[in-house]
């Protein structure tokens, strides 16, 4: 029995610290997630010099802070096995991470991110999706989904059909078994791109939604939050909606709760902040804790994982 089983895009994140100059040279929209290929990946990278090289994906970093929590975490996701496809195995099992996933023999190679971090602490990627992007409904293991507490879907992987394929299967076996789904829209763009799926997706299937303003004002085609707000209410048991330095926002039936930012003193990286919100609040609910305490929860590690560089915590503050 799992507390929270994580369905993902398997990836390495490659973080280097840039300028706004590499940005604007190399044509990359600041803030956000770009789909590339494997000929992009491979120039980018070439081209950043020093960086740092990491398991990464978002729900894969959300499932290792609540394996490093104590809370009892597994993750479906794939990659090949090559060089990053053995890091991303090994460094999921010593985080505590059940990850049972056959690595693919052929095809493309791991997924990567090349995650470049302005100075002010902004995290723009280009994602080369690679052996993440083969993730097929028959890679979902119908027991596990059944022994999980929750089922945690990332939205990055409605981009291939076959994943989001592997989606609804999960959703329907989870709901049978009684079992929760939660869901984050992990990119604005992401929602332009499959707004109809995402929007039936949500209505239908998820029970606890994570989402910034900006992505949930795509998905309902809203002119700002409040609106998005009064549209959302009612479609998830749970919307979880993150707001930068202003904090989060949680509705829950009836319930709204405002959130303020935990104090930061310097942000270093805002790579993995959603992530890590999305961490601490499914370690509430997993401790049984209600959406207020949840919401602090998830604050408080997304607060720790900006001040430092990289997606991952070393280690894990108390959060009870």
């Amino acid at each position: 029995m799992k507390d929270v089983l994580g369905i993902g895009n398997a990836m390495v994140d490659v973080v280097s610290d840039v300028r706004d100059e590499f940005l604007e040279k190399h044509g990359l929209t600041k803030g956000a997630m770009t789909l590339i290929d494997a000929g992009r990946a491979e120039s980018l990278y070439q081209a950043v010099g020093t960086c740092v090289e990491v398991s990464g994906g978002s729900v894969a970093n959300t499932v290792a802070a609540l394996a490093a929590a104590g809370v009892r975490s597994a993750y479906i996701g794939k990659v090949k096995d090559d060089q990053l496809g053995r890091i991303f195995e090994r460094e999921m099992k010593r985080s505590g991470v059940g990850f049972d996933v056959p690595a693919a023999a052929s095809g493309p190679a791991t997924g990567r991110c090349l995650v470049f971090v302005t100075p002010d602490g902004q995290r723009s990627m280009q994602t080369f999706l690679g052996a993440a992007a083969t993730l097929a409904p028959e890679d979902v293991d119908a027991d596990a989904v059944r022994g999980a507490r929750f089922v945690y879907l990332e939205g990055y992987l409605f981009d291939p059909q076959p994943a989001k394929a592997a989606f609804y299967k999960a959703a329907e076996i989870a709901h049978g078994a009684g079992r929760k789904v939660a869901m984050s829209l992990s990119d604005s763009f992401c929602v332009d791109r499959h707004r109809a799926d995402f929007c039936d997706f949500v209505e239908k299937h998820v029970d606890v939604l994570f989402a910034n303003e900006d992505e949930v004002i795509s998905l309902v085609e809203a002119a700002e939050l409040e609106e998005a707000v009064l549209r959302l209410r009612g479609q998830c048991e749970i919307c979880a909606v993150t707001l930068g330095k202003r904090g989060s926002l949680i509705l829950a039936g009836d319930e709204r709760v405002e959130i303020g930012a935990e104090p930061v003193e310097r942000v270093v990286d805002t790579t993995g902040a959603g992530d890590l919100y999305a961490g601490g609040f499914l370690y509430g609910l997993a401790k049984g804790e209600g959406p207020a305490a949840c919401g602090l929860l998830g604050s408080r590690l997304a607060a720790e994982v900006i001040g430092q560089f990289g997606a991952r915590l070393a280690s894990i503050p108390e959060i009870d």
